[in-house]
């Protein structure tokens, strides 16, 4: 599974990048507007720390300005993916833009019908904002376990970037059942790390070398 962190704060984009794990980042307007960035600037300076796919999302509604909003998003960096929302004009904008090569990711998919239209449209990505779909009582899971089955039962191309991962259970049960991408908040991604008995484990490992007297350097 490819781990990305949802986040356009680059202090945090850059240590986890120093760890390797990291394969990309998503960005939306909400980041941006958190981050207190001009929104192209972040942007460019995101997609230079790290080399696989940066999702920056377009703001126009309609399937036009999408498109040129879209044109000047993708001269940023060639590892630039354009996010759309799964709307009738972003799935038009999702097939011009993926027919010219360009990577798109598109957001806000809550049904399994939506997803099978983005492969259909040629997304790059999907994502399935599984913690918003908890919230409103359905379960997040269920939802990547049915877009799982029918990408496989068509050989869908367009990979599962689930979204809106809210804790270590999420990233769990999606790598379970096959989800290809997840993208995280870097709070949760650093959770990934924590166990109660490896900090024991440690700790008992220094006390007994402490009792040796011993020094490596």
């Amino acid at each position: 599974m490819k781990f990305f962190a949802d986040t356009a704060e680059i202090d945090d984009i850059k240590e986890l990048a120093a760890t390797g794990l990291l394969d990309g980042v998503t960005t939306n307007p909400s980041l941006i507007h958190k981050s207190g960035r001009d929104f192209m600037e972040v942007t460019k300076e995101i997609c230079g720390i790290v080399d696989g796919p940066v999702s920056a999302e377009v703001v126009a509604l309609d399937h036009a300005t999408m498109m040129k909003e879209a044109e000047v998003l993708r001269k940023i960096a060639d590892n630039v993916c354009i996010k759309v929302p799964l709307t009738i004009d972003g799935l038009k904008t999702c097939k011009a833009l993926t027919g010219e090569g360009t990577m798109v990711n598109v957001t806000l998919c809550f049904s399994a019908n939506q997803a099978l239209l983005a492969a259909k449209a040629g997304a790059t990505f999907v994502s399935p904002f599984v913690g918003r779909h908890d919230d409103n009582g359905f379960d997040g899971m269920d939802l990547i376990r049915d877009i799982r089955l029918i990408y496989d039962n068509y050989l869908f191309d367009t990979e599962i970037l689930v979204a809106s991962v809210r804790h270590g259970m999420h990233v769990l049960e999606a790598a379970k059942i096959g989800a290809d991408v997840m993208t995280a908040p870097p709070v949760v991604i650093r959770a990934l790390f924590k166990h109660v008995l490896t900090d024991k484990g440690i700790e008992g490992f220094l006390a007994d070398w402490v009792k040796t007297g011993q020094s490596i350097v």
